[in-house]
């Protein structure tokens, strides 16, 4: 039988925060990611300072510091008929060295993350492993069956708490006891690249188009592009040609509408073009016996200035601080 203090479910930012922070306090953890690696595309990206700040705290500023990155300063939005550029939040305004937002590939941040807490001893991360459900005895929650999704094997891993940081689809979200109350959220985004040139504006860009709200996310080389679309009108929106909705974002995008079709690569197929399923949604408790839902495990956030992410990382050190 295998056994662990603390199983979390979830190698994301909450997941590996908590289980790097527990570690570090002597507790045995083991945390479970059913992916074989990290590299998911238009993840949570935006480390805010709040974030950057635990991460000296931690000792990594270095090691971050040293990962491919870019630093927003500033957010803006197109004034005016000319669509002229008005600056309308100015992060480096904010006391503190650290008065930017950092956008950094979430891989690399959980590689880092990862890599730390595999110094400790008693951390164990446990690569393409999907829990599957949960153990119960008593009415208490005792720890997980998983599946190997390399060779297909199957186990059972008991732990004194078992900790949801598997996100918006976590297994908790079934419990009954847990109440999940879902509010309204009338969008769903698109994401994309576009190429990205040196006399375009820096930094976070929100626009306004007739059929479009987006916004650009600078991220040196390319953009980070977002655009909003009606709740569920994914598949239906799919069925115009690309070129069309392409258009369609240059025309909400005074500085580059004359340029789109010019700048390469550009996406070629609405592969390229990533849907997020935007929910807005919490557990009413995050908890019972033998069980913690942290992150979008508890609490589903908008997108809106990627506060996920450091949320879901601000969840994981105040429940470290409890738990260890």
């Amino acid at each position: 039988m295998e056994r662990t203090t603390c199983c979390v479910v979830g190698g994301g930012p909450a997941g590996m925060v908590l289980g790097l922070l527990l570690a570090r306090a002597g507790v045995e953890v083991t945390v479970l990611e059913k992916h074989g690696d990290f590299l998911r595309d238009f993840r949570g990206d935006t480390v805010h300072p709040s974030t950057l700040r635990l991460l000296d705290d931690l000792g990594l500023a270095e090691r971050f510091a040293a990962l491919p990155q870019r630093h927003v300063h500033s957010v803006q939005l197109p004034i005016g008929r000319d669509g002229d550029l008005f600056t309308v939040g100015d992060i480096s305004s904010l006391p503190g060295k650290y008065n930017y937002v950092a956008m950094v590939p979430q891989w690399d941040l959980l590689d880092l993350l990862a890599d730390e807490a595999k110094r400790e001893p008693t951390f164990q991360l446990r690569m393409n492993t999907e829990v599957t459900s949960f153990l119960m005895e008593r009415g208490r929650v005792t720890g997980v069956r998983y599946r190997d999704r390399v060779s297909g094997s199957t186990g059972e891993l008991r732990a004194t708490l078992t900790v949801a940081c598997d996100g918006r689809g976590s297994l908790a979200r079934v419990l009954p006891e847990l109440g999940l109350r879902e509010f309204p959220c009338p969008m769903d985004v698109w994401w994309f690249r576009l190429p990205r040139e040196e006399r375009d504006p820096r930094g976070l860009v929100g626009n306004a188009g007739e059929r479009y709200l987006t916004a650009m996310i600078d991220r040196g080389d390319y953009w980070q592009c977002a655009a909003l679309i009606p709740k569920g009108a994914d598949d239906a929106w799919r069925a115009q040609p690309l070129d069309q909705f392409l258009a369609s974002f240059a025309e909400a995008t005074p500085w580059i509408r004359q340029g789109v079709a010019d700048r390469e690569p550009r996406p070629r197929s609405w592969d390229e073009v990533k849907l997020l399923d935007v929910r807005m949604d919490r557990l009413r408790r995050w908890h019972r016996p033998g069980l913690l839902c942290i992150g979008d495990a508890a609490h589903a956030m908008s997108p809106v200035f990627g506060i996920g992410i450091n949320l879901a990382v601000e969840d994981a050190v105040a429940a470290a601080r409890h738990l260890a």
